[in-house]
């Protein structure tokens, strides 16, 4: 799950399901001689059906959005079944605001649970549609100071920066001295030394691994050619591009997991 695709209108769902929640220990009921005023879990239709199915709706809603692709249930889509709780809500709490018994009014759980409940359905219904909503819920680290992939340390194997393999390069020893280089090493001072053995010079290669950031959340799809993502690149992480086909890359996840990344406009190299 990757949290950082979340959205601003998911935002807006999660405060809007919170507040349902905390309103369904609130009274739902108010009115002169009463002195202990129910609550909506002092009828578990309401508060099993009706509140905690508004919370439900969005928990569904957040969770679809985290996954790296949209998951289905008995071919539902979990977002679509989310936001169907989020309208079945909405349209409960009011007709319950409307129809307020003779003698009592509504109370405090019952009008806060109908603004949490329109405000968690608007954000759920909006979402898609506007998009100021649409602009990412965590904006994503600069990528200047990354954390090493693998949390290796700076300057180890597979550091932006650092030699990357079937790149020439030396070793380095205690000293800050060439350790047996595989290639003949310019010393300090820049006077070429005489190799005891002659070596034979590697031939440069076309691509070498790097790493890379994408600026938007990106899937990755499999090697054999299937069009089902395997994972999801997100903003903020360092990924290893470890081979190139053409226009795409086939990169490596913090996980282990290889897969083509097909669209690489816009990558930030290490």
């Amino acid at each position: 799950m990757n949290i950082r695709s979340l959205t601003r209108g998911d935002g807006v769902v999660i405060g809007a399901a919170v507040l349902l929640f905390i309103a369904s220990f609130l009274k739902y009921y108010s009115g002169s001689g009463y002195y202990e005023a129910p609550t909506a879990w002092d009828n578990l239709g309401e508060g099993l059906g009706l509140y905690m199915g508004g919370v439900i709706g969005a928990a569904l809603i957040v969770v679809n959005r985290c996954l790296p692709q949209p998951r289905k249930v008995l071919g539902l889509d979990l977002g679509a079944v989310g936001v169907a709780f989020t309208v079945l809500v909405a349209w409960i709490q009011f007709w319950s605001l409307v129809d307020v018994p003779n003698g009592i009014s509504a109370g405090a759980g019952l009008i806060l649970g109908f603004i949490a409940a329109l405000v968690l359905v608007g954000g759920a219904v909006a979402t898609p549609l506007v998009p100021a909503l649409q602009a990412a819920l965590m904006s994503a680290p600069t990528p200047h100071a990354p954390q090493p992939y693998g949390a290796q340390p700076q300057g180890g194997y597979g550091y932006p920066g650092a030699p990357q393999p079937g790149q020439p390069g030396q070793q380095p020893s205690f000293g800050g001295q060439p350790s047996q280089p595989s290639q003949p090493a310019q010393p300090f001072g820049g006077q070429p030394s005489q190799p005891s053995m002659p070596q034979t010079q590697t031939p440069a290669q076309d691509f070498s691994p790097f790493w890379f950031a994408v600026p938007v959340a990106r899937p990755l799809f499999s090697e054999d050619g299937a069009q089902a993502p395997i994972a999801e690149l997100a903003p903020g992480s360092w990924y290893l591009a470890v081979e190139q086909r053409g226009a795409t890359l086939v990169a490596q996840t913090q996980d282990g997991r290889r897969g083509v990344l097909q669209d690489t406009s816009g990558i930030q190299r290490g």
